[in-house]
């Protein structure tokens, strides 16, 4: 059983704890730190926690707490995490790590230089569809993948603070772009190096100095590309859609916006239909169980697991800081309007990645380019000499 310092008592922090102690588990919250006393008190009340706080070093270093879960908004993940190093308590973080790429380290230091456990709660790579998904590309059902493009776009987030740069880092790329982000390296594989960014950013509707809007595209070293497409002004519910092709297959996952789970009410009992729904009559989507649909079960279930094998989770702060470095990239191509550098001051992964190619040979004189069923029912087939270059078509009747 692992006791659970729970850091923020909002929408994630409610999510987590949902998480963490559904499915009868035999993992706890023993104590929720709140910026807001009634707050807390009324968290603690409903899902069964002992202890509350408004002191954020008490909730860290109480003696039975085993590990701590940082729930809270971006400008508060440096304190949070520095606390856990100095009690040495296991930590995870929510997503984005840092609001920069250099606070990102810094933690990332903080937890290695104090030896403890530390995991990086990106909650959509643990979706079951993307779990699956993974597990079918990584067993190479899709040859190698060439393309990952993802989307997150809804109304907007919950809370205040996500909209004022100075406590967020960011807007909608830092918010959302680290799923998007995080969900293609799992597809083209976290040990292939991120090498460029090109990105537009723009606050087009929202009142506010960050971005509401921003598009991406990650190049590879071995030539992949990584899309992600983010906003905070599409109407009609949160839309989390996934692509995956590669030389072999396409992957498409569609986690929530269609749920399978359609209900029409003309007017009865209106509330809470889903994360970031926008309307409560008519046609809605409701989720069967969202916190197992996003991910948390099994991002919870991971790292716990992995806390007391004494393992790495899927999701370490070393991926948090990698992300982070993309999403700085991102924000300086949205300047320049240039392709950037991903400056990795750090990297783990391969020295060198092949870049992809699957070259396939037709006879001893011709490479193979495509093989299509013609309505006659001949086979037509694209030939390339090896000497000369020059494309050549052959038709097969059958």
């Amino acid at each position: 059983m692992v006791k659970i310092a729970m850091l923020g008592a909002g929408f994630i922090g409610d999510f987590y704890t949902s998480g963490i102690h559904g499915l009868r588990s035999r993992d706890r919250v023993h104590v929720i730190y709140s910026r807001d006393e009634s707050r807390g008190k009324a968290f603690a009340r409903k899902h069964g926690i002992p202890k509350w706080t408004t002191s954020m070093k008490e909730a860290v270093n109480d003696p039975e707490v085993d590990a701590v879960v940082i729930g809270l908004p971006n400008n508060l993940h440096l304190e949070a995490v520095k606390l856990a190093a100095q009690a040495g308590k296991a930590v995870l973080c929510t997503k984005p790590l840092g609001r920069n790429a250099g606070e990102a380290y810094k933690m990332l230091e903080m937890v290695e230089k104090a030896g403890i456990f530390h995991g990086y709660l990106e909650d959509l790579v643990y979706t079951p569809k993307t779990l699956k998904a993974v597990e079918s590309v990584r067993a190479g059902t899709l040859g190698m993948v060439t393309w990952v493009r993802s989307r997150e776009t809804h109304p907007g987030p919950h809370s205040d603070w996500f909209w004022t740069k100075e406590i967020s880092g960011g807007g909608v790329l830092l918010d959302m772009g680290c799923h998007c982000i995080e969900i293609g390296r799992n597809y083209i594989g976290k040990d292939i190096r991120p090498v460029e960014v090109i990105s537009v950013a723009d606050t087009l509707v929202k009142p506010i100095e960050a971005e509401d809007n921003a598009l991406g595209w990650v190049r590879y070293e071995n030539g992949a590309i990584g899309q992600f497409e983010v906003s905070w002004i599409f109407r009609g519910g949160m839309d989390l859609r996934d692509e995956v092709m590669g030389t072999e297959g396409t992957i498409w996952i569609n986690n929530f916006l269609r749920t399978g789970f359609d209900m029409f009410t003309a007017g009865g009992k209106g509330g809470y239909v889903a994360e970031k729904a926008e309307v409560e009559k008519g046609w809605i989507f409701p989720v069967g169980d969202e916190v197992h649909e996003l991910g948390y079960y099994n991002m919870f279930t991971d790292m716990f697991g992995s806390l007391e094998k004494r393992s790495e989770p899927m999701e370490t702060f070393y991926d948090g800081y990698v992300v982070n470095e993309i999403m700085d990239a991102c924000y300086r191509s949205a300047r320049s309007k240039k392709w950037e550098k991903v400056k990795l001051s750090d990297w783990r992964g391969k020295e060198k990645a092949e870049p992809i190619a699957e070259v396939r040979e037709y006879d001893k004189d011709h490479l193979f380019v495509k093989e299509e069923r013609m309505p006659d029912n001949s086979r037509k087939i694209i030939i390339k000499n090896k000497k000369t270059g020059k494309i050549s078509q052959v038709i097969k009747k059958e």
